[in-house]
């Protein structure tokens, strides 16, 4: 079993617990995930298997898509729902005064990550150090904010809801707190939903219990993405020289291609070989992805 099935992960859960689950339920070593989400968020975890982990470096740069609820008025020390309360104050802000504020996190823009996160320092994770009442100091991070899009403001209990579409690497959380800040009053995240990683879409994911269900049925393979359909690059079929030569490595010299494109290279059998990129009229390989 070899492709990418996108599961819709439940609170309360972390990425590897996904990737255990998948390993049971499908009784394959060889599966990762493709970009942590918190335990208390929710929503698009693309899971590669088998050839398919050979991808996972690229789908985790992907842009990504997220909804998220933010509370105005009060910051805590994770900044989201799950820390305690740091500060509190009343909140008067308007939706148009909202509106304005978050135009202002569009573009590239600097983040400092937050403490409590999976990125290491001297080797130790930067959650780890938190949870030991140690802060750090943590270099910024640039990132590209797309768009934000205003989803729902309820004024009077001072939350609102927005859809972000973003650069990988983007905290949420510190997105939401930033906001706050901007507008005087400060803020953390409530509720966090992944919509979007790369290709892969909230409406087309699955839950566990869907997951387990097609698996007794025997069908779980048809909810995966091929490991070749991940490329949009045009495909070449070799015959069965070129393909053997490809597999050991060597430049193929071929014609009528375009130069520093990339290609999906397939056997005789259009079994998918590989993505090479053709440079000065030979196809080199860049990603093996043959048994």
């Amino acid at each position: 079993m070899d492709g990418v099935i996108v599961l819709n992960k439940p609170w309360g859960c972390t990425s590897h617990d996904m990737v255990s689950f998948l390993r049971r339920l499908t009784k394959i070593r060889r599966i990762g995930h493709t970009g942590t989400l918190d335990p208390a968020a929710t929503g698009v975890l693309p899971i590669c298997i088998g050839k398919a982990t050979k991808a996972a470096e690229l789908l985790t740069a992907a842009d990504k898509a997220y909804r998220a609820e933010l509370v105005l008025g009060m910051t805590t020390d994770t900044l989201d729902a799950e820390g305690e309360i740091l500060t509190e104050q009343p909140v008067s802000v308007s939706k148009e005064a909202f509106e304005k504020a978050i135009q202002k996190f569009i573009g590239e823009i600097e983040q400092i990550p937050p403490m409590f996160s999976a990125i290491k320092k001297d080797g130790k994770k930067l959650c780890d150090l938190a949870r030991a009442g140690i802060e750090v100091e943590r270099k910024p991070r640039r990132v590209t904010i797309a768009e934000i899009r205003l989803l729902d403001f309820d004024e009077k209990q001072g939350i609102a809801s927005i859809e972000v579409f973003c650069s990988k690497g983007t905290y949420i959380r510190t997105l939401c707190e930033d906001i706050g800040m901007s507008l005087g009053c400060g803020a953390y995240m409530n509720r966090l939903e992944r919509t979007k990683s790369g290709q892969f879409l909230l409406e087309n994911s699955y839950t566990q219990e869907e997951l387990i269900k097609l698996a007794e049925e025997g069908t779980l393979e048809s909810v995966l993405t091929p490991v070749d359909a991940l490329f949009d690059y045009k495909p070449i079929i070799l015959n069965r020289e070129l393909s053997q030569r490809v597999q050991n490595g060597a430049r193929i010299r071929y014609r009528g291609l375009c130069e520093n494109e990339r290609y999906r290279l397939y056997d005789e059998n259009r079994s998918f070989l590989a993505i090479s990129v053709y440079q000065e009229g030979r196809l080199v390989l860049e990603k093996s992805f043959w048994s």
